[in-house]
């Protein structure tokens, strides 16, 4: 499955440094990247696409891209795998209510998510895989979990058997979330699972395949004719592609249980790592009027309708990173305007003309397996020393450094803004060039001023 283009990262002379991350299940902020290697590898999970993208989408791709930049900025080289859940419940849910076949629905706004995620200037995922195109994969990885004493079936209504992990099997379960068995139960349920079906040796054993059911879309396995469970696809394209131990998980804070916890389960299971994850990111919750945004609720803000109505995409950016990524936060239209009267002031202030920046060219192992060119890749462009940077103003520099140090901190773009405005506002009405405030802007905050 192709990603979407590249956006343009200019040079920086010098490096950032690794980010801490805070991790729920540690209760701390980590670091990000372990020290002794030279690639970074995160995987965050993607869009189930029945109605693509909404502000909390948005907020969670562009946080993990601010990593993804940040690592960069810090000379590792960044391997990125994204999943699209392209077969699933509410997208069958919504295809059937809609009277759309699922699969054009979920080509329709998977193109609509690719393009929103290259608006918000977002690096694609080296890796951008559907699950409909690894399914003889996922099959045999519930087949091993069955092989190795990990998984049982049960049967299915229409016949044949559906496939459940035995959670009893992994003492570790539970370390991820650090929920009690209450909550875990409830948020179960909430959350697309069957913790009262009759016949389970465990309430919270989720599926790891679906057998056929009439009316929903199947395939051949050796587990016989179905389709994969929800959590075990993420295991799967993790372990592919990135290998374990891989440095962050990634997504919003309503995947913590039981999504991530699942699939952190099921990878242990696959892998016999006992820590196949090192930190485990997760995003706030997007609200509006006080509820959180989401499909169920039908209170949604859609990135493509802003910029249809006119938004400039960098200041949907620039608002969603004025709140600290991980808090849930409310939108509103004052936060947008605030984010609109910031970057106006910010490309007054900077103009365009930017010598001695540097455009990147293609990651140097060429375009990932999927993302048809110009992944989030093995491309250490950003941080690569610039020329002419020694001679750059001393407030340039202080400002770089500041905003470096800001993104260190738990990706605190709330400061790092914070530093922009204070140079913007000490130039009073000076708008020369100032190319390197200019290029770190956009090559660590994703904000280009040129456009």
């Amino acid at each position: 499955m192709h990603s979407w283009p590249r956006p343009h990262l200019p040079s920086l002379p010098g490096h950032g440094d690794i980010p801490v991350i805070y991790d729920v299940g540690a209760g701390e902020a980590l670091p990000s990247a372990r020290h002794n290697q030279s690639v970074a590898a995160i995987y965050v999970c993607g869009i189930t696409p029945y109605d693509a993208t909404h502000l909390g989408h948005a907020a969670t791709y562009i946080a993990f891209d601010v990593l993804v930049r940040a690592w960069l900025d810090a000379g590792r080289e960044v391997v990125y795998a994204q999943c699209v859940t392209d077969v699933d419940d509410p997208l069958l849910e919504r295809a059937n209510a809609t009277g759309v076949d699922w699969r054009s629905l979920a080509e329709r706004e998977t193109d609509v998510y690719r393009a929103d995620m290259h608006a918000l200037g977002v690096i694609p995922p080296n890796h951008f895989v559907g699950v409909t195109e690894i399914v003889p994969e996922i099959a045999d990885a519930g087949a091993a979990l069955e092989h190795a004493g990990l998984a049982y079936r049960l049967s299915a209504p229409d016949g044949g058997t559906d496939l459940y992990a035995d959670l009893a099997a992994d003492p570790q379960f539970g370390t991820v979330s650090r929920l009690s068995a209450e909550a875990m139960r409830d948020l179960f349920g909430e959350r697309g699972g069957d913790p009262d079906r009759p016949g389970k040796r465990g309430p919270l054993d989720p599926m790891l395949w679906r057998a056929r059911r009439a009316g929903e879309p199947w395939w051949d396995s050796p587990l016989g004719q179905g389709r994969p469970g929800w959590h075990v696809e993420c295991a799967v394209i993790a372990a592919r592609h990135l290998g374990v131990p891989f440095d962050v998980q990634g997504g919003g804070m309503d995947l913590l249980f039981p999504h991530h916890e699942m699939s952190t389960s099921h990878l242990r299971g696959l892998t016999q790592s006992a820590c196949p994850v090192a930190v485990r990111a997760h995003t706030g919750l997007i609200g509006l009027h006080g509820e959180k945004m989401s499909k169920s609720r039908g209170n949604l803000v859609l990135v493509s309708e802003l910029v249809a109505g006119g938004v400039d995409p960098a200041a949907i950016r620039l608002a969603l990173m004025a709140g600290n990524y991980r808090r849930d936060r409310d939108w509103a239209p004052e936060l947008l305007a605030t984010a609109q009267r910031r970057l106006a002031a910010w490309r007054a202030a900077l103009p365009p003309e930017r010598p001695g920046s540097v455009v990147c060219g293609p990651p140097s192992g060429g375009p990932g397996a999927e993302d048809g060119g110009g992944g989030a890749g093995r491309d250490r462009g950003v941080g690569a020393d610039n020329v002419g940077a020694p001679g750059t103003d001393r407030a340039q520099r202080d400002t770089v450094e500041h905003i470096r140090r800001a993104l260190a901190l738990d990706l605190d773009t709330p400061a790092a803004i914070a530093a922009v405005d204070g140079f913007v506002e000490s130039r009073g009405r000076d708008a020369t060039p100032a190319p390197l405030v200019s290029d770190a802007i956009e090559a660590l905050l994703g904000i280009a001023l040129d456009h």
